[in-house]
Parts: C-alpha cells; sequence; structure tokens
C-alpha cells in the first residue's frame, strides 16, 4: 500500500543558487516551512525585481532500502514559480518549465541509505521561454516554492492518476493511468468503487496488459451506474461522491467527483439541462507580502468569500491554474470553475507555444475530477489570433476530456472561434457607451454562439477604498449597469467582472505603487461599496443585505448632501428617518434594473421631501423591510469621530506544523469605526500590532489605516498553545484576541 508523507518542513532556503548545493549539505540557509515565497515584498513602491531570484532549496529524506525493497519513491511538487531543477545526491531531474502545476519525478534510483540530499535550483525570474513571461503582464507572479510537496512511496506498479467525472445521465467517464516501473510486461486488474459518503454504491472492474518498456498505461472509463443512490451536483446541493481505484496490490487512490453536465448553448448556459445565468468575478491568488505562499484554509476561504459574502455561482481563475484547495472548496459549496491556462496577452515562440500546450494537459489532468469546473480556457489572455497554436491547444484538450467545452479569452472583435464557446473581454462601458456590445457585433458572425463575457470594468475604473464617494457610487452604477445588461440578454450565457481583489502588478500597470485597484474588494480581502451589487443579488434566506453607496458627510460630494441615495438591498422595500420621524419609503428600482432580482433601491431626497437640503444636518437612520416587518438597519451619525478599532478574527482556532504538514495562519481584521461601528474611510493613522505566544505575524506589525480598514496574517509555528494578538492605537483602547492553535 501507498504511502504518502508531507514533505513541507525543515527546508533550508538559500537566496543565491550555488553548484555546490545539488550534493553538499549547506546549514547556513533559512529554515522555512513551504508553502514559501523568495521574498516577502511590501504593499507599497517596491521593485518588483526583488523577487526575481535564482535561489535555492535544501532538505533530506532517510531512506531505509531494506525496508523499501520493490518500493519505488517520487516526489511530487505541486507549485513552484517559476522554473525548477530538482537534485537528488547531485543527480539532476531536469528542468520543469512553468510555476502553476505539478510535477513529479521518480529518485528510486539516485537513493542511498541513510540521509539523501535533495535540492532545489529555484528561478523565480520572468524567463521569456515561460508562460506567461516573454513581454508586459498586468499582475506578479512572484516565486518560491509556494504549494505543498510530498514524498510517495508505491509498489513498483502503482496508479499514477484517477481522471474519473460523472455525468448527470450517471455516466462515470474518464481514465485511470498506471505507472509501470517494473522491466517486464504485467496483466493487471483495475477495481474502480464508488461511495455515497460510507456507502458503498458500486464497484467496476477492468483488467489491462501493461506493456514492457511502457512506463505508463491508460485505462478508459465509461460506465453506467445503475443506482437511486446518486444526486446530481447542482450549486445548491453540491453532492460529491468518493471514486477510488484500486490494484490487486491494494495500490488506492481516490478523488471526490459529482454527477452533472455542464453546457453552453446559442441560448445560453445548462448545467444538468436546467438554464442558469452565470454571474461571478475573476480571482487573482495573490496576498499582500507573501505573494502566492499561502496555506490551505487561506485558498478555501477565498472560494467561501466568492461562494457566501457575494453570492456567486462562478468565478474565473484568472490568469492560470488555481490552487487544488480552492478548487477543492468550489467542489463542496457549488461553485463553478472557468479555469485556463497560464498567460497574459503574449504568445511567445514556438518553443514557448509547447510549454503552453503542455499546460493545457497538465492542467486537465490534474483537474480532471473537480465537478466545479465547467470550461476549460485553452487560449492566452487577451493575445491575437494564432490558428496553427489554437487549433493544437483545442484539440488536446478535447483529446483529453469529451465532457467539457473549451473557451479561449479574448478582446479583440471579429477574432477566429477555434474554441466551443466564444469568450470575450467587454470592456465598452466607460461612463457613456452601453454596458457591453452586442454578440454579433463582437463576433462578427451572422448566427449566435455560445458566448460569454469573462472581463468588464475593472481597469476603466479602477476605485480604492479610500476614494472620494462620487467614485465609489460610480464604481457601483457600473458594476450594476453590467450584471444587469447581462441579465436581460436571454442568449449570454454569463459574465465574470474584473475582479475580485485587488492585486500586485508591475510598475507600468496599476496606479504607480504597484497595486491595480481594480478589485470590488481590497487585497486584503475588505469589501469595497460595489460588492454590495453582488451580495445584494443573494437569496434572502442566505443573507439580508442592506448597503448604502454613502459616507453619510454633507460636504463630501461636490455638490453637497447625499442625494441621489443608491442602496444596495434584497429587502421588499427600505424607509428612511431622520430623527426617529419616518421622512421617506422607497421601493427597489425595477425599471431601471429590468433583469435584476435585487435592484437597488435610489432616492432621490431633495424631490421626495421639499425643503430636504436645507434641513440641519442630523442623524439618518435607513430600515429595511421584508415581507412587512423591519429586517435589518443602519444608522449614521452627523457628527461621528473615532471611537474604537474593531478587531475581527476569521478563525479563533488554527493548527500547528506537525509531521511534515505546513503552517497554518488565519486572518485579523482591524476597522476603525464611529459609535455606531461605521467605517472612517479616511482615517490614515498607524496602528501598532503586538503577536506574542505560538504563532508570529505576517508583513507590517506598525501600518497605516487604509480606508479606514487594515487586515493581517497571522501564522502558527511547530508549537500548540496561543496565539495572543493586540491592536493599538493611543485615541482609542486597545484590542486583544486570542488564536488558540491546536
Amino acid at each position: 500500500m501507498r504511502e504518502i508523507i508531507n514533505f513541507n518542513t525543515n527546508w533550508k532556503f538559500f537566496k543565491e543558487w550555488k553548484d555546490n548545493m545539488k550534493n553538499e549539505k549547506l546549514d547556513n540557509g533559512e529554515n522555512i516551512t513551504l508553502p514559501h515565497t523568495v521574498a516577502e515584498i511590501p504593499l507599497h513602491y517596491f521593485d518588483e525585481s526583488d523577487t526575481w531570484l535564482v535561489a535555492g532549496y535544501q532538505n533530506s529524506f532517510k531512506y531505509e532500502k531494506s525496508k523499501l525493497e520493490n518500493k519505488r519513491v517520487l516526489i511530487n511538487f505541486e507549485g513552484a514559480m517559476a522554473a525548477c531543477e530538482v537534485f537528488v545526491n547531485g543527480q539532476s531531474f531536469g528542468e520543469h518549465k512553468g510555476g502553476y502545476l505539478p510535477f513529479i519525478h521518480d529518485i528510486t534510483e539516485v537513493l542511498k541509505d541513510g540521509d539523501n540530499i535533495i535540492s532545489v535550483k529555484l528561478d523565480s525570474t520572468e524567463r521569456k521561454d515561460i508562460p506567461p513571461f516573454g513581454h508586459e503582464i498586468d499582475y506578479l507572479c512572484y516565486g518560491g516554492i509556494y504549494r505543498e510537496v510530498q514524498i510517495i512511496i508505491v509498489d513498483n506498479v502503482s496508479i499514477e492518476n484517477v481522471m474519473l467525472t460523472g455525468l448527470s445521465d450517471q455516466t462515470l467517464t474518464g481514465k485511470i493511468r498506471i505507472r509501470n516501473s517494473k522491466k517486464e510486461s504485467v496483466k493487471e486488474k483495475v477495481s474502480i468503487d464508488i461511495y455515497n459518503r460510507e456507502y458503498h454504491i458500486c464497484k467496476i472492474e477492468k483488467e489491462v496488459t501493461l506493456q514492457s518498456g511502457e512506463l505508463f498505461t491508460d485505462i478508459e472509463i465509461n460506465e453506467h451506474i445503475d443506482s437511486d443512490r446518486i444526486e446530481l451536483w447542482t450549486i445548491d446541493n453540491p453532492r460529491l461522491y468518493k471514486a477510488e481505484a484500486t490494484l490487486s496490490n491494494e495500490d488506492a487512490l481516490s478523488v471526490r467527483i459529482g454527477f452533472r453536465t455542464a453546457e453552453f448553448k446559442e441560448d445560453g448556459f445548462f448545467l444538468n439541462g436546467e438554464k442558469i445565468k452565470l454571474r461571478g468575478l475573476n480571482r487573482h491568488q495573490s496576498f499582500p507580502y507573501v505573494g502566492y505562499a499561502m496555506p490551505e484554509r487561506i485558498q478555501k476561504k477565498d472560494a467561501d468569500i466568492l461562494k457566501f459574502d457575494l453570492g456567486l455561482n462562478v468565478v474565473r481563475s484568472s490568469h492560470y491554474p488555481a490552487s487544488r484547495h480552492f478548487l477543492d472548496r468550489c467542489d463542496e459549496i457549488g461553485l463553478m470553475v472557468f479555469e485556463e491556462i497560464p498567460g497574459w496577452q503574449h504568445i511567445g515562440d514556438k518553443a514557448w507555444q509547447k510549454v503552453s500546450v503542455e499546460n493545457v494537459k497538465d492542467m486537465i489532468e490534474r483537474d480532471f475530477h473537480h465537478a466545479s469546473i465547467i470550461i476549460w480556457g485553452v487560449r492566452i489572455n487577451e493575445s491575437q489570433d494564432n490558428h496553427d497554436f489554437y487549433t493544437e491547444t483545442n484539440e488536446v484538450a478535447h483529446k483529453l476530456d469529451k465532457t467539457r467545452q473549451t473557451g479561449g479569452v479574448r478582446y479583440i472583435v471579429g477574432s477566429e472561434l477555434l474554441e466551443d464557446v466564444y469568450t470575450m473581454n467587454d470592456f465598452n462601458l466607460d461612463g457613456v457607451a452601453d454596458p457591453i456590445r452586442a454578440q454579433k457585433c463582437v463576433t462578427r458572425l451572422d448566427k449566435n454562439v455560445p458566448y460569454m463575457i469573462t472581463e468588464y470594468n475593472g481597469h476603466m475604473f479602477p476605485t480604492k477604498m479610500h476614494d472620494c464617494e462620487e467614485r465609489t457610487i460610480e464604481h457601483t452604477r457600473r458594476h450594476y449597469a453590467v450584471i444587469n445588461a447581462v441579465a436581460i440578454d436571454k442568449h449570454l450565457a454569463g459574465s465574470t467582472g474584473w475582479c475580485t481583489f485587488d492585486y500586485h502588478t508591475h510598475y507600468n500597470f496599476g496606479s504607480g505603487d504597484r497595486i491595480c485597484y481594480h478589485g470590488v474588494y481590497d487585497m486584503f480581502r475588505n469589501p469595497k461599496l460595489a460588492a454590495s451589487v453582488y451580495s445584494s443579488q443573494m437569496s434572502k434566506k442566505n443573507g439580508i443585505v442592506l448597503e448604502p453607496i454613502t459616507l453619510y458627510a454633507r460636504g463630501e460630494r461636490s455638490i453637497g448632501g447625499v442625494s441621489p441615495l443608491m442602496i444596495s438591498t434584497n429587502c421588499d422595500y427600505i424607509e428612511i428617518y431622520h430623527n426617529n420621524d419616518l421622512i421617506t419609503k422607497e421601493y427597489p428600482a425595477t425599471g431601471k434594473y429590468q433583469g435584476l432580482k435585487h435592484p437597488p433601491v435610489i432616492v432621490n431626497l431633495a424631490v421626495n421631501i421639499p425643503g430636504v437640503s436645507e434641513m440641519d444636518w442630523v442623524d439618518i437612520r435607513i430600515v429595511g423591510y421584508i415581507d412587512g416587518k423591519p429586517a435589518i438597519e443602519k444608522t449614521y451619525l452627523s457628527n461621528p469621530t473615532f471611537k474604537a478599532l474593531e478587531v475581527k478574527a476569521d478563525d479563533t482556532e488554527i493548527n500547528s506544523i506537525n509531521d511534515g504538514s505546513t503552517w497554518d495562519c488565519t486572518r485579523i481584521t482591524v476597522k476603525a469605526v464611529d459609535a455606531v461601528g461605521n467605517r472612517l474611510p479616511y482615517i490614515n493613522e498607524a496602528i501598532i500590532i503586538d503577536v506574542q505566544g505560538d504563532g508570529e505575524l505576517i508583513g507590517n506589525d506598525n501600518p497605516v489605516l487604509e480606508g479606514g480598514y487594515y487586515s493581517f496574517w497571522v501564522k502558527s509555528n511547530d508549537k500548540k498553545g496561543s496565539i495572543k494578538v493586540t491592536v493599538k492605537n493611543k485615541r482609542v483602547a486597545d484590542q486583544t484576541l486570542e488564536i488558540k492553535v491546536k
């Protein structure tokens, strides 16, 4: 039976690679635990070349040949940015190009009894021979072994991969890949068991001859499962099943699958035959200070934000394959995924394109089993047409996966359609033009085709957390305009806006400070007012939303006052009170936003209440009603002052590092608030963060509040106990909380 050893602890890191690291154990490196970034970077105005290193990592593996006779020892890297050469006792296993997909080496033949030196030469420079590099790109890729590593011990015949998925007609389809390290032909029987939690649903058996000299053999699977215990995977009921493949030597490997069919048609998108309008956003996997290097809990938290806080049903993994933890969580919660290969506008030479084709293959083979993935992106984002290149990427995708369609994200009109779905970045909305363009004007075809908008807004109107009210209103209005237009168009599958979170970029993009402020959340995962456009479309049973798009200050707007007042809500109607006197009752603007289930409420106070513009500036209370009863309210003060720091942790308990596992962490959010808990967006004072106990702070311990917010992450070490966090500002009382480490 196989043994999987987490291999994430006890690494040494060296910022500069030396050739003697291949086979000489060095003790002067930095002690680190994976995931790891080659250089922690400041939040603003750094030099991105600080992350461009040719660095070294070292670890050791103790091998006992007598105990592992007839076994193979494999090492699996889930993600290392951007080129990675692995050495074992000085023996090179070649260079792997690309930072977003896993690679595995059989290191058995070079192992010796006792300690074995495993060294990694990690090149994080933006090399022209590796996608997405070769020209400028609008995001940072950082560097490091930023995903997990495992040592896998298996028999000479073992299961390499389980690429299975279920269809809505209860067909189990895909393939099982077997590794044969013997130097002879072998007859083998494979059993595939499907489980509903602990209940065994069925067994499928296949026999195959593994030919001598062929390392890998694929067994095709296409079987109908006759059972009344199969429920379809849906966005509201994401049922998952365990599919376990087992060989006669008891080597086993399992994945979680769902049974569903996803199809883009000329008249929209259909999940299990039911038409669903896709509403989502794009997501970069980057975080402040540590870039890509965040563990499982934080990857999954992003999926939760998208599904539960924003109420979305789809996410695009721009512009590269996401962490397996993120995809696992999407499977679990019913969040559909558009996954694509690495790239941004630039297409390199033939060798570059060959790496990109390999990315298509590796992406699909790694992620085939994920029920949440509904389409493969097999074109370099926003690139020009290239008939031969994209004919090949589509052929590879269709050969590997006959159950999903392909898309190719472009921004040019009249682009050659080689994919199954015409996926388009539509940045038509500029404050004057229509929110989106008509499909046939974009495709230049004389018929409708499967069509999806994959980006909008974003760079057209970047907005910071602390921007003026007029800008935050326009930011919100533009998101409303597009999702309303998408909802109305019956031939449009849906859209994913640009984007969920602000992200680090190169100096010639964004605001010059190395940040693109294109998100509806900031980099720390704090919501801007425009996030309420999406959250307000949630069903009331999943959360009640009332978010006035205002800072409620008399002189913040150029014209003064807060009229007209836009309110994002999923309530039936709202009432507004001045000093507890009802001044107006308003309903959602269904006439203006006919495509939305929950349009915003728009209140023109000067029209509804004659003379209001001359009245004294007083406290205001807004109440949302559902079924005639008050369900939620929000109060604004006429004279807000800084009263407190509100400090909250996403998790009150995290895990310590143990048995080769990764470090764990949680986010803590600090908000400067007034007496009724409203955020004070223009406080730019510093706070002091003190972390004591069995963990440490990621990033700056003396940051400045931005937009009234600051968030940070605290990470565990190898000790169990607790982490005590205190946040201070001399104007208000200290706030302390405790994170247990188990």
